[in-house]
């Protein structure tokens, strides 16, 4: 079985245990459109990066423990910071669509970085995924985690706290429940592009030519 298939079942066993509670997080910052346009804006807890006036909006809905996310990582987001971002022509979000409990707690640790250090995190995470997720084979996932977040200069006791953070749990829940309903993601990476759902697993590729297309026009 493919991770995408066992996905929505790790989603929504996390979701029946915490009840309603993941969509009272989400209620005071609604995940919806504005401006008049089909792209989601972002919340006040999103990580972004980019001009948020930006002619383009891109989510990324990813997980720290997605190979295919750790590959887009090394091999498309560089040139989509470089040429698109950076260059004032996207506004990105970034946001965690969990596969499993060890990308929760990785979230819980990113979130604990200084807001300008979490894309720097979630980018050692991936490049690192052998030496943390449980899918490479490692039994003690916490003290893995933890030894990122050393090596990220946090504490180890700080990281056990961020890990098992309730509120930063329900919101990543949260966003996953409204990912599933709202554009019915059920695999990562998944792109939504000016309110766009590209094919999960996308390769940077077809990223790149919906981006092309919409700056010229098309």
């Amino acid at each position: 079985m493919s991770r995408n298939q066992i996905l929505m079942g790790v989603i929504v066993l996390a979701l029946l245990i915490l009840g309603g509670v993941a969509w009272y997080t989400l209620g005071d910052h609604d995940l919806g459109t504005g401006g008049g346009t089909s792209a989601d804006t972002a919340t006040p807890e999103d990580r972004t990066l980019g001009d948020p006036k930006a002619k383009i909006v891109a989510i990324e809905y990813a997980a720290p423990m997605c190979p295919h996310c750790a590959h887009m990582n090394e091999t498309g987001f560089p040139i989509l910071k470089r040429d698109y971002i950076d260059t004032g022509k996207v506004f990105y979000i970034f946001r965690v669509f969990p596969i499993g409990n060890a990308d929760i707690a990785a979230e819980g640790l990113a979130r604990c970085q200084p807001a300008n250090n979490y894309f720097a995190f979630i980018d050692l995470l991936f490049r690192n995924q052998a030496k943390w997720d449980p899918e490479n084979g490692i039994t003690d996932v916490e003290g893995a985690l933890t030894s990122m977040a050393r090596i990220a200069g946090m504490p180890g006791d700080k990281a056990l706290s961020c890990m098992k953070d309730q509120d930063t749990q329900k919101h990543t829940l949260a966003v996953a429940q409204d990912a599933a309903t709202r554009y019915g993601i059920s695999g990562v990476p998944t792109f939504v592009v000016n309110g766009e759902v590209l094919p999960s697993g996308a390769p940077w590729e077809t990223v790149k030519a919906k981006l092309d297309s919409l700056l010229a026009g098309k």
